[in-house]
């Protein structure tokens, strides 16, 4: 079957088929109508690929992400492809499970199908992939890392926004030994966060002398808090670098007999929907992924619908915001705060 026996059966050319199957609006309604009726009579699907060939549009976009098991991404994985049904697009989804090699055959992957455009929502490895892609024109979307480069456009997370709130959160409950647990410092996105949390600090004359390095990971948080425990000055309140770490504390929290919020405040970052179901709900910075998939996306149509390149860089804001829930409350006193510890 083929757009000849289309064409046939529904009394037109094979140009008007050509035309009517690819949406061009210059066809005549009455002839469109025709040929699609005959498209569904047959069951007949057209070759992506030569479709391809002839347009030079794939109507494929890449999407790249860290690891598809973290439960930040699936809501974004979600939201880009039903954006990209809408627009009768296909997406071709890859993670790079922070793997180096796997990353470049993902890569060389979306390259041999022609994609249209790569949104890379990695939060790392960034680099890495602009070398493979940044030459063949393809167009791109970073998050916050994006070079000033024709076919490329950036979403600037406003992390400072959101941390500054959590921080005035937390010294309004009186909490004046506030923690950060960052993400690995070599991600860009962890090192902006642990910058937004001290200039935040400093901004109501705090010390910042309360900060551990962690992965991202539950056992990264549990991790975390066991040091904390064991420094000279243990917190009242901690503010984790995203959600997962927050869920590791308060897990670990719980192994030490302490009790979340009354002996210790907990804050995340980004506002997965999980946060909402621990025990307590989960304090956090909402870092929306469905507008962040909205966002990439509208970045992409915008590059892929340009006639030439523009070479001053795109750019895409997302603010960041507190979400109150319970697993903060007023600081305990230092007398409480003995008790509470020699109790344990």
């Amino acid at each position: 079957m083929d757009i000849r026996e289309i064409a046939r059966r529904a009394r037109v050319s094979t140009a008007t088929v050509s035309r009517a199957i690819n949406r061009v609006p210059t066809v005549d309604a009455q002839l469109a109508k025709r040929v699609w009726r005959v498209v569904d009579k047959l069951g007949y699907y057209p070759n992506t690929q030569a479709r391809a060939l002839v347009s030079g549009r794939s109507r494929i976009f890449g999407l790249v992400v860290s690891e598809i098991t973290n439960p930040f991404f699936p809501e974004i994985v979600q939201t880009f492809e039903n954006l990209a049904v809408e627009n009768n697009y296909e997406i071709l989804l890859t993670s790079t499970v922070h793997d180096p090699k796997r990353m470049e055959l993902s890569v060389r992957r979306m390259i041999e199908r022609r994609v249209d455009g790569v949104a890379i929502l990695t939060f790392g490895m960034e680099d890495s992939l602009l070398e493979h892609l940044r030459f063949r024109k393809v167009p791109l979307v970073f998050v916050d890392v994006g070079p000033d480069a024709p076919h490329v456009a950036n979403i600037r997370i406003d992390y400072l926004s959101g941390i500054r709130q959590a921080v005035q959160h937390l010294a309004a409950l009186r909490h004046t030994r506030i923690a950060f647990v960052s993400g690995p410092l070599q991600l860009k996105s962890a090192l902006a966060r642990k910058n937004a949390f001290l200039q935040s600090m400093a901004e109501i004359g705090l010390p910042a002398n309360l900060i551990v390095e962690g992965d991202h990971s539950l056992e990264g948080g549990m991790g975390a808090l066991t040091k904390l425990i064991a420094s000279n000055c243990c917190p009242t309140a901690v503010l984790c670098s995203n959600d997962m770490t927050a869920i590791g504390v308060i897990r670990e929290a719980y192994d030490h007999d302490m009790k979340i919020p009354a002996d210790l405040s907990v804050i995340g970052f980004d506002d997965i929907r999980l946060a909402q179901f621990t025990t307590p709900p989960l304090t956090t910075v909402q870092m929306s992924q469905t507008e962040l998939a909205k966002l990439a996306f509208r970045a992409l149509m915008n590059e892929v619908g340009k006639v030439s390149p523009n070479h001053r860089m795109n750019e895409y804001r997302l603010i960041t915001s507190l979400i109150l829930r319970r697993s903060t409350e007023l600081a305990p006193s230092v007398n409480e705060r003995k008790k509470s510890l020699k109790a344990k």
